[in-house]
């Protein structure tokens, strides 16, 4: 579960944890957190909870809202991430994270040993993800950019074309995660449109996203 630690100037001033669906951040009082300055627009932004995922979306606000130091529209928020809004940066904070750090550190050598491989009788419903420490990465397929590799080394990867078609890739201690951030059109994941919120990754999954095909690579 997350929670939100909101300061000024250096200063702790209020936690709030993130238990509801959606939580409004505003200045008006009948927002889920009041935050009581002129900078702040009235109905200012609005956190959405999916699944363990949370996504913060500026609501046309005035002066904006920003993820360390950068403006945006709508963004999965990742473990300690700071939202700046007027003069209060509200840090983002996560149990899930501390799980997963938890978990890396215990078994540091485990994938050095015997580093596991991905095999076809595995059942698709495994836990494959959470037993390699090596991190995932993405092949274009197709377009401009066919044949470049990126390597998913954060936590939290954003694909796609702002303002057209934009999902983003999570890695957790079960593996990695697929969910749809912005565009009326659902990203396709092996042929099908995602029919939910998110789903989990397995090695060779093909992503169609904004008119790019992509396959997910998990050694």
């Amino acid at each position: 579960m997350g929670k939100l630690v909101v300061s000024l100037d250096g200063v702790v001033i209020k936690e709030v944890q993130i238990t509801k669906d959606k939580t409004t951040l505003g200045r008006r009082p009948y927002n889920d957190m009041v935050i009581d300055n002129l900078a702040v627009s009235g109905e200012h932004a609005v956190l959405q909870m999916v699944g363990n995922d949370v996504f913060i979306e500026d609501l046309n606000s005035t002066n904006g809202t920003y993820i360390n130091g950068k403006a945006i529209k709508k963004q999965l928020l990742a473990h300690n991430d700071t939202v700046e809004i007027g003069k209060y940066k509200i840090k983002y904070l996560t149990d899930d994270n501390a799980d997963y750090e938890k978990t890396m550190i215990m078994r540091p050598g485990a994938a050095a040993s015997q580093p596991p491989a991905f095999s076809p009788t595995r059942p698709p419903n495994s836990d494959f993800g959470a037993l390699s420490t090596n991190p995932a990465s993405i092949k274009v397929l197709s377009g401009a950019a066919s044949g470049r590799e990126v390597t998913l080394t954060k936590v939290v990867t954003t694909v796609g074309k702002p303002g057209v078609q934009v999902a983003s890739i999570t890695r957790r201690p079960s593996g990695y995660v697929f969910a749809h951030v912005e565009g009326s059109a659902r990203p396709v994941v092996n042929g099908m449109p995602l029919a939910g919120d998110s789903v989990p990754l397995h090695h060779g999954d093909v992503i169609e996203l904004a008119g790019t095909q992509m396959q997910f690579i998990h050694p």
